[in-house]
């Protein structure tokens, strides 16, 4: 190994003389580009070598490369030509124009012309990226540094290095598209890569990226060839731009022209080579459109189910301005309508796409033109619920209306919130599609919920009682329908009514009376859902009922029932912690430790209520509770029988001995836990 660094070292030894004769570095400073460079070669060259520590080298390099640019630079701005001195004697009064100052400067130019050192430090940096992806042949992101490097340089190896890189991974579309784009952008070399997007497309069939890409490419190549022809002052027939312009420049410039037939054509023949121009370039633009059709139907063959990819295909062909692609726009929204009609999104698309109908943008009344793009939106929806009548679907129109009615809302559509474009007008369209829904027994618990919210917001918006009266009878009715088991539109209902009685009584201390009925109502849902799904108005009817003992109580023995099932989830776990806070807080510790030995003693209690239970004792402890520390071993000592493998609870034992316990009770700990585990290494604390 040393002798193979020696070596290469011994190679640098051509570029370390022309620094120093040039005055670029001091003895020392090429001293110590020795020593680190020694200290790299030695890292690239153990057994294991990082691929940090190829990474730190090129790094290194590229630094003390652009030092050495920088010092260049610098001294070729301060240092004066040797004629100068000469010339300062005689006419030293005498002032050079600028055309003899840059003379003299391009003199001194000369003198820095390209050496071994200007080129040497990116030969070594391409050199030590070659050993890299040699060792680390399957990172990608090694090889696109390797390959953006050889871009920026503008290096031979460029070719060389994509070959190998789309040797190791065929499958990466990533690379066939960067290597295509090289060849088109900057080696001008279309063909070739149209052969490397033909070729990734063999090899990743099922690539969107790809097919996207190639479509890109060529209608790209398309339009440099028509803005040749306008440079050249052709006659483009077949743009839709005016190409007046190209005319006027070809009138002005016609003398630039001659004509093919020297005798000069009759006005009969100069017509028939117009038509025959014309005819021309028509052909030149249909095969361009043959070429994009046959990218569209390969890209179908290779993905049947990929909506996505014909949307991306509509998209491209809608922002590119060619000619005659009217057909093939309208051949791909037929295949989408044909093979998508059955799905939601498809329809959820079209719908929005109206409002990028430019049809209408002539219209004088902006107003007017707004409602008719909504219109034609809305009989899209109404088609697509006809055909599709399912939730989802009807869960897309009315988050379509939502974003219309609602500025405020992530999805909103900002289109329809200008101040002349009054959306309040279509409420009742809204509110009728949730009807809709409800009549065809497609009112999910979600678009339930949105149901009730939207009467919610609209009677405060429009300051209507009526609406809040009406969102709570819609709630009570769902709950008590088919979504009778719905937990979030159950919380909703509950905080309308609580919300309600606050209203009525101005105050949110409630009655006897009022409390008794919100009891029921929360207790009859508690017993009916799993703890699971109403966790949530679990923690609501705490805060409710925690300062009614009663209640409180009674809120305990439905807790116990639905706990008893619960059989150690967390959620249980998160409800009967939060029932022993709230009595830790009001009644004191006692009544708190009576209370989660309650729930300890139900089947196999949460091991996350365990640790709720330890953490509140050793929170004790640390406040000087004497009998804290024995209530948190009989907790540990409780939970090991229930979890007997888990290593955290071994661990956090252990350590709490080792902290408020003597060596006996640690080492104690330390030889159950590994005669439990049959681990050594189960506790991975130091002893003591």
């Amino acid at each position: 190994m040393a002798d193979a660094v020696q070596y290469r070292l011994e190679r640098m030894a051509d570029e370390l003389d022309d620094l120093e004769r040039r005055g670029l570095f001091t003895d020392a400073e090429l001293a110590e580009v020795v020593r680190r460079r020694r200290d790299f070669e030695f890292r690239l060259r153990r057994h294991s070598p990082l691929k940090a520590d190829f990474l730190d080298y090129i790094a290194y390099l590229l630094r003390v490369d652009a030092l050495r640019g920088l010092r260049k630079r610098a001294i070729i701005r301060a240092t004066p030509d040797p004629a100068d001195d000469a010339n300062n004697s005689d006419d030293d009064e005498d002032q050079e124009d600028g055309a003899t100052k840059k003379r003299k400067r391009r003199k001194n130019k000369k003198k820095w012309a390209k050496s071994v050192s200007d080129y040497a430090a990116v030969l070594r940096v391409l050199d030590v990226y070659r050993t890299a992806t040699v060792r680390f042949k399957g990172d990608l992101d090694l090889w696109f540094q390797y390959l953006e490097f050889c871009r920026q340089k503008r290096h031979g190896r460029m070719k060389q290095v994509l070959a190998q890189a789309i040797r190791y991974h065929p499958k990466v579309p990533g690379l066939w598209i960067y290597a295509a784009a090289w060849e088109f952008d900057q080696n001008l070399n279309v063909a070739a890569a149209r052969a490397l997007m033909q070729s990734g497309l063999r090899s990743c069939p099922e690539s969107e990226d790809m097919w996207i890409e190639y479509l890109r490419m060529e209608l790209t190549y398309l339009n440099k060839l028509k803005a040749r022809k306008v440079a050249l002052g052709e006659n483009v027939k077949t743009l839709e731009k005016d190409s007046d312009d190209a005319g006027h420049w070809k009138e002005e410039n016609k003398e630039l022209f001659m004509s093919l037939n020297e005798q000069g054509g009759s006005p009969d023949e100069s017509g028939l080579q117009g038509v025959a121009l014309e005819e021309k370039e028509d052909l030149f633009w249909q095969q361009g459109l043959l070429i994009i059709r046959t990218i569209y139907h390969g890209a179908m063959e290779a993905l049947p189910s990929s909506i996505t990819l014909r949307k991306k295909i509509l998209e491209i062909l809608n922002s590119v301005e060619l000619a005659h692609s009217e057909d093939l726009r309208l051949e791909v929204m037929n295949d989408l309508k044909k093979d998508f009609s059955h799905s939601e999104d498809y329809w959820d698309w079209f719908a929005r796409l109206q409002l990028s109908d430019s049809t209408y943008s002539s219209t004088s009344n902006e107003k007017e033109a707004l409602s008719n793009k909504l219109d034609k939106s809305i009989q899209v929806y109404d088609e697509a619920v006809r055909k599709l009548p399912t939730s989802k679907m009807y869960s897309m129109y009315a988050k379509f209306w939502l974003g219309v009615l609602f500025s405020d809302r992530e999805d909103s559509i900002s289109l329809f919130h200008d101040a002349e474009f009054d959306a309040s007008e279509y409420t009742s369209s809204v509110l009728k599609v949730f009807k809709n829904a409800e009549s065809c027994g497609c009112l999910t618990e979600d678009l339930a919920c949105q149901y009730v919210s939207l009467c919610l917001k609209l009677g405060r918006l429009e300051e209507a009682p009526e609406r809040l009266e009406e969102a709570k009878n819609l709630a009570e009715k769902l709950c008590n329908g088919p979504l009778s088991k719905a937990a979030n539109l159950w919380n909703l209902r509950a905080s309308l009514e609580i919300n309600s009685l606050a209203t009525a009584t101005g105050s949110l201390s409630f009655s006897e009376e009022n409390l008794s009925s919100l009891f029921d109502l929360f207790n009859a849902v508690l017993l009916k859902l799993s703890i699971a799904e109403a966790e949530g108005l679990w923690h609501t009817a705490m805060k409710l009922f925690s300062h009614d003992k009663r209640f409180f109580k009674k809120l305990v023995k439905s807790a116990m029932l639905s706990l008893s099932s619960a059989g150690g989830s967390d959620c249980g776990a998160s409800v009967s912690s939060a029932i022993v806070g709230w009595v830790s807080q009001k009644d004191g510790i006692k009544q708190a430790r009576k209370m989660y030995k309650r729930f300890l003693a139900l089947p196999r209690p949460s091991l996350k209520f365990f640790q709720f239970c330890i953490e509140l004792e050793a929170n004790l402890a640390s406040l000087g509770i004497d009998d804290a520390i024995a209530n948190a071993r009989k907790l540990y000592d409780s939970a090991i029988n229930f979890y007997p493998q888990e290593r955290e609870v071994w661990r956090n034992y252990y350590n709490m001995e080792l902290k408020v316990g003597t060596s006996e009770t640690a080492d104690a700990i330390y030889w159950r836990a590994r005669k439990v585990l049959d681990d050594s290494t189960a506790i991975t604390v130091p002893r003591s």
